[in-house]
């Protein structure tokens, strides 16, 4: 393996054995920020001194724990037994949150329906809101004809602002993403007052579960490891 001697971060790089971040005495190469970001790791762990943020970490750790049976078990062998639906409304549970928020794809609006149905059997009230609220054109944001997904039809965008604001309006204590695209997401986290995770990452050809090109990278999706993956990115519309 390459060394990278910048000063940033390179830990899935990392191949060291007895990892410094996962035992006490370990090592790391030359890019460890356990190593050598003792100041900023000093000053992010302060921030678990604020009551709030301390109480969810501390409930998030005991949820990640209590995914797994037999932890008493020895020699110990990971037995995980919760889907990651079941873990959300344990944590909410955990925190005493009340009010959750959906904020889902309308590709994913029977799996948004079936999340609400879980919610709403689990006794927490549901707030959930589409992509597609407020039905604003696409040419609101710069978007040209050739750029919609239906060229040459009305497009409504995708407004996860409009999602977080109505969301933090409602008051939700949690919010759970379900398929945002890639980018409405990341403006969801921006605006979104309430924590917030993710229950379906949208991945339209794998269903769903975009890890699948990870495990394939050497072989269904080699192509992935090549400079200019995007081979219709010059095709003109």
């Amino acid at each position: 393996m390459s060394e990278n001697k910048s000063d940033n971060p390179q830990c899935a790089l990392c191949d060291v054995k007895d990892k410094a971040c996962r035992i006490e005495n370990g090592t790391g190469p030359i890019f460890c920020p356990t190593k050598n970001k003792k100041e900023t790791i000093k000053q992010a762990i302060n921030e678990y001194e604020k009551p709030t943020v301390r109480e969810f970490s501390r409930m998030a750790s005991i949820q990640e724990a209590e995914c797994y049976s037999d932890r008493d078990v020895k020699p110990y062998v990971p037995h995980p037994v919760k889907p990651r639906v079941q873990e959300i409304c344990e944590l909410a549970k955990k925190m005493s949150y009340k009010k959750l928020g959906i904020a889902f794809c309308a590709g994913l609006h029977n799996e948004a329906k079936a999340l609400a149905e879980i919610l709403n059997a689990q006794g927490f009230n549901v707030v959930s809101v589409v992509c597609k609220v407020g039905c604003t054109p696409k040419e609101a944001i710069g978007i040209r004809d050739n750029e919609k997904v239906r060229i040459g039809e009305f497009e409504s965008m995708c407004s996860p602002i409009v999602q977080a604001m109505l969301l933090n309006e409602a008051e939700t204590d949690f919010n759970i993403l379900v398929g945002l695209c890639v980018g409405h997401d990341s403006l969801f986290f921006k605006y979104s007052k309430a924590y917030t995770t993710v229950l379906v990452a949208k991945d339209r050809v794998l269903a769903h579960n975009p890890a699948a090109a990870l495990y394939t990278k050497d072989g269904y999706y080699a192509r992935l490891l090549r400079p200019g993956i995007d081979v219709e990115k010059n095709r003109k519309l």
